[in-house]
């Protein structure tokens, strides 16, 4: 796979180079880069299938740098210090990325994930659906969620979500008008993902989209009546905040 490395600190470039040339042959570094606007020329030049990007560097990020490209037909893996709001996209779409310090057994999975990709010659929805996410990032109606299950990656809206229910270390989401999709993912994953869309947890076991309920229950100890007729529980220590939440706007 030929790769760029961009990145705007040299050590971290020669830290990767060092790690894929003794532990991913498969790998083959073309160029790196320090800065968004050299990485530019060069993506252009070397048309890479793989993209190792920093996030956070000087006057413009690795966005900006996915922002600016036309053309995204390679694959990417983010390499980064924590940065809450750009792992909240990545996440979001369901791309790869890894913390610095790198993981060996992390980059590995990561670069086998992208190869399988590659080689089956898929246009890159979750890029794609990433660009999009920067692009709008403050127009949330327009925001869509890449769920991966065996078969394909759904790329749905949250308000689609009537609610979502952990099964052991899946997770279970119930769409509109009457689909469900297993996802290999557990629910406390995904409570943290759609924070601010207007999903509270009522349960250890559900996470409700709450523009879908339609009353709350006061029998069996408390429940939620679902648009749908489904009847969700609602422990009793997150009774009185599920309230106060049903009743924001």
């Amino acid at each position: 796979m030929r790769s760029i490395i961009i990145d705007d600190e040299q050590n971290n470039i020669e830290n990767l180079q060092i790690i894929l040339r003794e532990h991913c042959p498969q790998v083959k570094i073309v160029a790196t880069a320090t800065n968004v606007d050299e990485g530019e020329k060069l993506i252009q030049l070397h048309q890479p299938d793989l993209l190792f990007l920093d996030i956070q560097m000087p006057d413009k990020n690795g966005f900006d740098l996915l922002k600016s490209l036309h053309h995204t037909s390679f694959e990417v893996i983010f390499v980064t210090g924590y940065d809450k709001y750009g792992i909240q996209a990545i996440r979001f779409s369901a791309i790869d990325y890894l913390l610095k310090p790198i993981v060996l057994a992390d980059l590995k999975a990561a670069i086998g994930r992208a190869e399988n990709k590659i080689s089956e010659k898929k246009k890159n929805e979750q890029l794609e659906n990433l660009i999009q996410f920067l692009q709008q990032k403050n127009d949330k109606q327009e925001h869509r969620i890449a769920l991966p299950s065996a078969k394909e990656t759904r790329f749905v809206h949250p308000s689609e979500i009537i609610y979502c229910e952990a099964k052991n270390n899946y997770t279970l989401f119930h769409l509109q008008p009457k689909e469900q999709l297993l996802i290999a993912k557990p629910l406390y994953e995904y409570e943290e993902l759609l924070n601010g869309y207007g999903f509270v947890r009522c349960h250890n076991s559900y996470l409700v989209n709450k523009h879908y309920v339609k009353s709350m229950l006061k029998e069996d100890g408390g429940a939620l009546l679902m648009f749908n007729d489904a009847r969700i529980p609602v422990s009793r220590q997150r009774r009185e905040n599920i309230k106060s939440e049903l009743l924001k706007k």
